[in-house]
């Protein structure tokens, strides 16, 4: 690590030393919210045209380091990047979200492969270098995939869900075909993030938005082996990268992920108690989150009553500040400029 990484105060708090004040970014940090980010998309044709335009990707995820001087960037990307790659079509509706065709049986899982991921990757990746050519010297760079589990969500269920429902109930019914798709998606995975790794990011981030709603065991199954495998295979490859990982909405399943994935930090959804992060979390690994994001819309006092808390509860140490999910479109930007500033002057 050169004498320039190691000052980097995001780093720092991944490897539980003190900082100054706790680094902050926030997940969607590059979007709807902000008007520069809003003309852009409004001259390219498609969400995925977007993600696939390097120097475009590059100036979205810029756009917020340059408003607010965020201590990480993450790339401007989706998580669906991945089975797009392997030869599943995907499409963004406005307005709807996103639509697969879906997976529904081993002969459809057949028409997929990781031979067909490498230029959709390169171009990626691409982005990737370009950022970290062009982030600020103190920026850190994180690049991410989705988690195998909330992958295969959309990939069988064609599209989002409350309840991950088909996904379930696929798994349940024909665990052989489920497996294979799990299989696919740590070894596509593990390429994937290896190869951002190699363009330059300097920390990954696995999202598994969808895990909350598994029973313990399938969540064992689901949830904590696959994403087992895939960090093994990236600390095989990358000891030193630090790993996140995000068990959106599991509750006290958190503990349990963090002793048996190997992840270095972990990513708090809103509904943790500051509480229980503390004392059964941030004891054993940093941590990250978890203000509500319609906290930040809302604003006011109480936004700045519940950043003081959470700053008093967590301190300087294994850190991060960031929130319990994605920004949403409705935020205001001048509150993210307050927040910004209260926590930088937390010394």
């Amino acid at each position: 690590m050169t004498a320039q990484a190691a000052d980097k105060i995001f780093l720092k708090a991944l490897k539980g030393e003190p900082t100054e004040h706790p680094p902050i970014w926030l997940m969607r940090q590059a979007g709807r919210y902000l008007p520069e980010y809003r003309e852009v998309r409004s001259n390219v044709k498609s969400f995925l045209d977007l993600c696939y335009t390097p120097e475009l990707a590059i100036e979205v995820t810029l756009q917020p380091i340059r408003r607010y001087g965020f201590d990480a960037s993450i790339l401007f990307s989706d998580i669906l990047v991945v089975p797009d790659a392997l030869g599943q079509s995907v499409k963004f509706v406005e307005g709807e979200g996103p639509r697969l065709t879906p997976l529904e049986n081993a002969g459809d899982l057949a028409k997929l492969s990781v031979d067909k991921t490498a230029a959709t990757y390169a171009r990626v990746c691409e982005t990737v270098a370009g950022l970290r050519a062009a982030l600020p010297a103190e920026t850190t760079l994180i690049g991410f995939c989705g988690a195998p589990y909330t992958v295969a969500t959309y990939m069988i269920g064609g599209k989002g869900s409350p309840d991950q429902a088909l996904t379930r109930l696929a798994a349940y019914r024909d665990p052989e075909f489920f497996n294979a798709l799990m299989d696919l998606l740590v070894e596509t995975s593990t390429d994937y993030l290896s190869q951002q790794v190699a363009a330059g990011a300097e920390v990954l981030q696995i999202f598994d938005s969808w895990a909350g709603n598994l029973p313990e065991t399938e969540f064992e199954r689901w949830v904590i082996a696959p994403t087992s495998r895939l960090v093994a295979n990236l600390k095989t490859r990358f000891p030193e990268v630090p790993i996140i990982g995000f068990p959106r909405g599991v509750g006290p399943l958190y503990e349990e992920f963090i002793h048996t994935t190997g992840v270095d930090a972990v990513s708090c959804d809103t509904s943790l108690p500051l509480d229980f992060i503390r004392d059964s979390l941030q004891k054993h690994v940093p941590v990250q989150g978890n203000l509500d994001p319609l906290l930040l819309v809302s604003g006011g006092q109480e936004m700045t009553d519940r950043v003081e808390e959470t700053l008093s509860v967590f301190g300087n140490r294994n850190f991060i500040f960031n929130l319990g999910h994605g920004i949403v479109p409705q935020t205001p930007p001048d509150h993210v400029a307050q927040l910004v500033a209260q926590v930088k002057a937390n010394k």
